[in-house]
């Protein structure tokens, strides 16, 4: 549902420090293709949790990848409510362009997913975002493919970083912008999706230059 999800997790790993055989929260996972990519290429035992996909027809498609149940598992759950699983039950956390939809919550960071991570443990999350926040005066090749509430998922690293600086438990780590942002979007809008079809509009008005993706790299304490 958006910029090649591989390309972004694969950079936002580049330096991680979570070992082989971790147990690691693919949240906002959609179809899985990332939980499968963490699962086979990492070696993280792999949790796949998403609110809108089906985790019968993910399991499947693991399956057809060559992944067991014991490898991976698919869950279906709201993570803005609240996860089910056990404190401090996770070594590590991964999300990929999802943690913009239920992390603007200046609560739910301390509140809703710290409590599942183990003291120590990273959390990584690539997020798509502005250059600079506008608003307060969208451009108007922005709009060409998006409505102002749509856009409202999208902000700047500073925005970012003050909503997330005043949790306790938690330290920033790193939060640049990836370099693999303009071909993972070249990918998105060239594949057959009609989502990617929607988009190309404001993408084609060079709507591109006002658009980043973000990484960030948190440690619980």
């Amino acid at each position: 549902m958006g910029p090649n999800p591989l390309k972004l997790c694969e950079e936002l790993l580049r330096e991680h420090e979570i070992p082989r055989g971790a147990v690691v929260l693919d949240l906002g996972s959609g179809t899985g293709i990332t939980s499968c990519m963490l699962a086979r290429e990492y070696g993280f035992a792999t949790y796949a949790v998403d609110l809108w996909s089906d985790p019968g027809e993910n399991m499947r498609f693991f399956e057809e990848m060559g992944l067991s149940n014991r490898q991976i598992c698919p869950v279906k759950a709201d993570a803005s409510q609240g996860l089910p699983f056990a404190t401090e039950f996770f070594d590590a956390v991964v999300s990929i362009d999802s943690y913009n939809y239920f992390g603007r919550d200046s609560a739910y960071l301390g509140e809703k997913l710290l409590p599942h991570v183990k003291r120590g443990g990273l959390l990584y999350f690539a997020i798509p975002g502005m250059v600079r926040d506008c608003h307060d005066n969208l451009p108007p090749e922005l709009l060409l493919s998006w409505t102002p509430e749509q856009l409202e998922y999208m902000h700047d690293m500073d925005w970012w970083r003050a909503m997330i600086e005043p949790t306790r438990g938690v330290r920033i780590e790193r939060i640049a912008p990836l370099s693999c942002h303009d071909e993972a979007w070249a990918d998105w809008l060239a594949c057959d999706n009609e989502y990617a079809a929607g988009d190309r509009a404001s993408m084609e008005a060079d709507a591109g230059r006002l658009l980043n993706s973000i990484g960030i790299v948190l440690r619980r304490l």
